[in-house]
Parts: structure tokens; sequence; C-alpha cells
């Protein structure tokens, strides 16, 4: 592939002098090897020196050179940072190009792959192990209502006949709806404030050949950075976590594009008390009335709604509501 047949349409164009100092930040062997690693997915600073046998202070050093270039973009976590190539401006596409042209079967970079397979699976064997210690109660409670193939289905169909540019997955959990949506979004961000689950979810990602879809810590109520940039977002069995579902309805549609969509996916409402001692619900379930009430106070409107009957008769109703900005505000030009 030559270097005017990438798609360039939409990514920053560069001066002469810029295109050099991309070429001088790439034209290392350190980081040619951190580029090529990067093709394969995100990683962190903590991968990287295990996979390359540096140490954090020189992988850090040549990480900030590319950083700096534009190459690849950084995303702290808590004490960690994880990188990945970036693919929105001229210069991921260039170090893409580069590392297309270099050959994969040299030995250096042989051995980053093999260790990177090895790394990878020892953190897909720590999810899986973690999981397993949470399994019972998912069980228990997936019993309950209809099967998850129904629910997903109507998820998929709700999403439109266009495929979204940009999907926001707030409280991702295991990833699931990255991996259910994967032929529907262009780029995804999945949230959650539980580190394992980011885990077991990056994990499921990788194992599923996912590189357009990233998860981050992160939490419903400090959203500042996506604000007004989603095409679709997504509420997977969330709102039953909050005293106030209300609240988590209005930060999520705080970060809708005025032609996005919302998908929330809960409970109708239930007497089972147990899910509130047991596994930490704090509404049980929630009615159409009350989401049309929350939808109204930050904007929005509930265009449908399907429940899902379980299949015993003491089990849970499963509703998937979709919202949209109110009309009337995008009229106003809000």
């Amino acid at each position: 592939m030559s270097l005017d047949q990438h798609e360039w349409r939409g990514k920053s164009v560069r001066q002469p002098q810029d295109i050099v100092l991309l070429l001088k930040a790439a034209g290392e062997i350190t980081r040619l090897r951190l580029l090529a690693l990067l093709t394969q997915g995100e990683l962190s600073v903590k991968d990287f020196t295990e996979i390359l046998g540096q140490s954090q202070p020189r992988i850090s050093r040549h990480l900030k050179l590319l950083a700096d270039a534009g190459i690849v973009t950084r995303h702290a976590e808590g004490a960690w940072a994880y990188y990945r190539l970036n693919r929105d401006r001229a210069s991921g596409a260039l170090a893409q190009w580069v590392i297309e042209h270099v050959d994969p079967d040299a030995a250096e970079l042989r051995r980053d792959r093999e260790k990177l397979a090895s790394l990878r699976e020892v953190q897909r064997e720590r999810a899986a192990a973690y999981f397993a210690t949470i399994a019972q109660s998912w069980d228990r409670l997936r019993s309950l209502h209809v099967s998850d193939a129904a629910v997903e289905a109507a998820i998929v169909e709700a999403t439109g006949a266009a495929k979204s540019g940009f999907l926001l997955d707030l409280g991702t959990g295991t990833g699931r709806m990255l991996e259910l949506l994967a032929n529907r979004y262009q780029h995804g961000i999945g949230l959650d404030s539980s580190r394992e689950m980011l885990a077991v979810a990056r994990a499921k990602l990788d194992a599923a050949g996912i590189d357009h879809a990233q998860v981050r810590l992160g939490d419903i109520a400090d959203l500042g950075d996506y604000h007004g940039a989603a095409d679709l977002v997504v509420l997977h069995q969330v709102l039953h976590y909050f005293d106030d579902p209300g609240t988590g309805v209005a930060f999520a549609g705080a970060c809708l594009r005025p032609s996005g969509r919302m998908l929330i996916v809960d409970f109708a409402p239930h007497d089972l008390e147990f899910l509130r001692t047991e596994q930490a619900h704090r509404r049980l379930g929630m009615s159409n009335e009350q989401m049309a009430l929350w939808a109204q106070a930050s904007d929005l409107a509930v265009v449908s709604c399907r429940s899902f009957p379980p299949t015993r008769e003491d089990g849970l109703t499963v509703c998937l509501w979709v919202l949209e900005p109110n009309k009337n505000q995008n009229e106003k030009g809000v």
C-alpha cells in the first residue's frame, strides 16, 4: 500500500516541517516497536515494560515523544496510563503506513508479538478468575428474566438503520454492549467505576478482535469530556443502582448530539427485595411513567418502549426504552 492510498479525509493536514518531526519521533527502534505493538490494540505502560523488558521511565519517555508528536493518544486511569494509535489524525495514519512497511518477521517484532500474546492470555485468565467469583449472583439474576438473546436482538434493532459515529456505553461492565453493537458504530467508549469489570471487558474485547472500542475508568456523574459528543448512548442494567435514576438519565442525556439516541435497558417495577439487600440495587425497577418524567426533565422524549415478560411467574420484566432529544429543544437550537 502506498502512502497516498491512505484515507486522509477528515484528518489534519501537516506542513513539511511537521512531517519531518513526525518521522523523527517514529524514527527510533524502540519507538517503532511500541508503534508496532499499538497496531494490535490499546496498551498500558506496564504492558510495554513487561513486553520490551525496559524500565518504566525509559518507556514513558519514548511514549511521551510519540504523544507530543500526535502519533499516539494517552489516557490516564488512576496511576496507570493507556496508549493507542491516534487514528483520527494524519500522524496516526502516517505511523500506520510506516509499520505496514516494516518486516513483521523481524526478530524483535516477532518476539514482541509473542510476549504480547502471552501477556493477554494471562490477563484473560485473571479476568475469568474474577468473573467466576461473581458468576453465581449473575446467574441467579439472569434466571429471573427472559433470555438475553431476545433483549439483545431488540437492542440491535433499536440502534436504527444508520451506523453511529460514536457510541458511549455507560456502566459498561463486561463490555457486552460494545461487543454486541460492534458493527453498529465507528468508535466506542465504555465507562465503568469498577477496575475489575474493566479488566474483564478489556479481555473480552481483545478476544473478539474489537479494536475500535476502548473501556475507561469513569463516573457517570462526571461526563464533561463527552458532553454533546455521542451519537448513541447506552445504559444497560445501570439505572437501578441509582437512588435517583433521573440524575443518571440527565448525565447521559447531556452527552447526546442533537440527532443522537439513547437506549436504556432495565427492569419494570417489581418486589424482589433480595436484589436490594444482596446485589445493591437501589431501585426495584422503573415504570414507563417514571421514565417519561425523567426524560422530560432532561429535555428528552421517550420515542418507544418494549417489554419482555419473564419466563417464570416470579421473574422480572425487562424493558427497553429509546429516548431522543426533544424536538422542540432542537428547533430552539439548544
